[in-house]
């Protein structure tokens, strides 16, 4: 990667550290962007509104490769002492967003600088952290005919600057589910009288061991209860309304609708049991992200003809990504470049994304291109 080039993208970053957005909230974070890719690039822009993408045209009959970056920021303060620190408590980059998008800004300016074979598309998606970024970016995939699209994310626990890889699942899909309850109410010295949720929503909690056991399921299932919200504090009133709250995640999307389907039928029998009115609710839903072997395997040979180390993952990360929701619908592969094994984690207040990482997703992007 070029000095200079490396130098603005380093800059770009520590800009978009200093201004983080929340999820659909990104439109200084936007905007910024765009301006860089104006300013120091020809390529073309398009203004999706919460989102956009660049383009670079080789030629009408050329394969057309996307590169995608998400550029939201976690509700967080910063409590480390950095020059580029948030100027705004409550929100910072604590997931490396802001690296991800100063590399693809990065690679963006190579591309236009270097020239490529292959049409180029440089996706900047807002949302990811609720999981709803990548679902409004989808048609983009269709109407450009893409057909292949990568990106990476910063990692900890891997060593640093090194590719990890897996074939198949890369990350689980999981969802936020709430079920909520109604009785009614009653004076706490005649419970009978009332109808009240706490032993529905306890049998369901008692319920989900047996829901998770590995001899019914094919890969990771879970079942997080997150919040658990009955009645209120009044000692004189009997509880008549209740939340119970929970993230569910499995390595495959078919195991974790049948967790979801488990759930909603044990509630309704409590419901019914108890005399209660049930309802549901879902919200950061992920797609389970899963790799194209082919894809997959050009990041392995670009890992070993640079140099880079190359992690063969054992198994998928417990966490969530909608990049998947990219590959239900062309080729694609999502890797990880490591921050180092002892680097603080992500989404941690002692996580800051290493600006040198610029340009190791910057040479793995233009290697892919090459290929």
């Amino acid at each position: 990667m070029k000095f200079e080039n490396f130098d603005l993208a380093k800059k770009l970053r520590h800009e978009l550290h200093q201004h983080p957005e929340l999820s659909n909230e990104e439109v200084w974070t936007k905007q910024h962007l765009i301006i860089f890719l104006k300013t120091h690039t020809n390529l073309e822009i398009i203004d999706k509104g919460n989102w956009f993408y660049a383009i670079y045209r080789a030629g009408i009959d050329k394969p057309n490769i996307a590169f995608r970056a998400d550029f939201d920021a976690l509700p967080m303060d910063e409590v480390i002492d950095l020059p580029w620190a948030s100027q705004f408590p409550g929100k910072a980059h604590k997931c490396g967003h802001d690296g991800h998008s100063a590399t693809l800004a990065g690679f963006a300016l190579e591309i236009d600088q270097l020239g490529a074979d292959n049409n180029i598309f440089f996706l900047f998606q807002p949302a990811e952290e609720t999981g709803d970024g990548a679902i409004q970016c989808v048609d983009f995939i269709k109407e450009h005919n893409i057909d292949e699209i990568f990106a990476y994310h910063n990692m900890s626990s891997i060593p640093y600057n090194a590719i990890g890889i897996i074939d198949g699942t890369a990350l689980c899909a999981s969802k936020g589910m709430t079920i909520h309850m109604e009785g009614s109410p009653a004076h706490a010295s005649q419970p009978e009288t009332g109808i009240n949720p706490s032993l529905a929503i306890a049998n369901i909690v008692k319920a989900i061991p047996d829901f998770l056991s590995p001899e019914k399921n094919k890969g990771l299932v879970l079942c997080t209860v997150v919040q658990i919200d009955v009645g209120e504090k009044a000692f004189g009133i009997a509880a008549s309304i209740g939340d119970l709250r929970m993230t569910i995640r499995a390595l495959y999307e078919a195991e974790l609708d049948r967790l979801q389907e488990n759930l909603e039928k044990l509630a309704k029998e409590q419901a019914k049991e108890f005399g209660l009115e049930v309802s549901f609710s879902y919200n950061d839903e992920f797609p389970e992200t899963v790799n194209h072997k082919e894809s997959a395997d050009k990041i392995r040979t670009v890992a070993k003809s640079r140099g880079m180390q190359l992690v063969e993952l054992k198994e998928a990360f417990r966490g969530s990504e909608d990049f998947g929701h990219f590959t239900k619908l062309t080729k694609g592969a999502y890797c990880f470049i490591g921050n180092g094994e002892d680097y603080p984690p992500l989404h941690t207040y002692e996580y800051d994304f290493r600006d040198e990482m610029i340009e190791s997703g910057v040479e793995l992007f233009k290697a892919l291109v090459e290929l």
